[in-house]
């Protein structure tokens, strides 16, 4: 099995984009990308907007060659959009083989706009992208069923979690879970992976409590029972205290704790978190 995170805050924008390889499988997980429309009061620096760039041109070539395409949920972070931002991606923009099998989060919970974003993708993608994928799968691919965007019964609905299991190993792909409620940790264990790659606490919201980042960090650990590798990135590394957070919580752990770059041998890019800092250093248009 390979992994490849193509999309998240520490390769440089907004995503949780991964292009899984498994035999003849080639699986697509949440092929969107997007930049924070304001931090500090100020736009997406040019170099925000020139990652964004690359992601989008990564996650187009990965899409033209994959067998499968997963869509957790439709945040435009997570999915490509019928009228995307300049940092979005076009659904129109998306290649598809011949035969792309489609696993998509169903209607239910979904907000109005979900609503129609998916509505938006059955559209361009046929009614093989309708149906709903929770609880199902192959001898390869597996789908969970709804776990809460973060934590229970809030604002951010649901998600559906991803297992894809080759020979000895088995990675989850576990989206915005936030690592802020049992439900998606529960199911992860269940499922006994050996790579997990998960959202970590949006620690840049001044609403999360220490007690929920300290409960944030006892999941993390309870993952590491069974996987060797654990990647946190996305909510979580919007702030630089992100990068302590994880720092702190992989200490002394039997498995490792890294980020997407991290995964990826790649040195940590938090453009989004360092957007203040980039102005002062590289204003626009110098």
């Amino acid at each position: 099995m390979r992994i490849i995170c193509l999309g998240a805050e520490s390769l440089g924008a907004r995503s949780a984009a991964c292009l899984v390889e498994s035999g003849s499988r080639r699986i697509l997980i949440d092929p969107g990308v997007a930049l924070g429309p304001r931090r500090c009061g100020l736009p997406p620096h040019p170099r925000e907007q020139e990652a964004s760039r690359s992601i989008r041109s990564d996650i187009c070539d990965a899409a033209a060659r994959a067998t499968d395409i997963v869509v957790s949920h439709y945040h435009g972070d997570h999915v490509p959009l019928a009228h995307p931002d300049p940092s979005q991606i076009a659904i129109a923009d998306i290649p598809l083989r011949t035969g792309v099998h489609f696993w998509c989060k169903g209607p239910d919970g979904l907000s109005r706009q979900s609503q129609a974003r998916r509505d938006d993708l059955v559209r361009c993608w046929g009614p093989a992208a309708a149906q709903p994928a929770e609880g199902r799968g192959d001898h390869i691919l597996c789908c969970s069923p709804p776990v809460p965007h973060g934590i229970p019964y809030g604002r951010g609905g649901a998600v559906m979690m991803t297992c894809i299991t080759d020979e000895n190993e088995r990675f989850v792909h576990a989206s915005d879970i936030q690592l802020l409620n049992d439900e998606a940790i529960d199911q992860i264990c269940r499922w006994r992976p050996t790579v997990v790659f998960a959202s970590g606490p949006p620690l840049s919201i001044t609403a999360i409590h220490q007690e929920e980042r300290e409960s944030a960090a006892a999941r993390a650990r309870t993952v590491l029972r069974f996987a060797h590798t654990l990647i946190l990135d996305h909510h979580l590394l919007r702030s630089a205290e992100g990068r302590f957070w994880l720092r702190d919580t992989a200490e002394g752990k039997g498995g490792r704790i890294v980020s997407a770059a991290e995964f990826m041998g790649r040195i940590p890019l938090l453009l989004e978190a360092s957007r203040a800092r980039l102005y002062q250093e590289e204003p626009a248009g110098s």
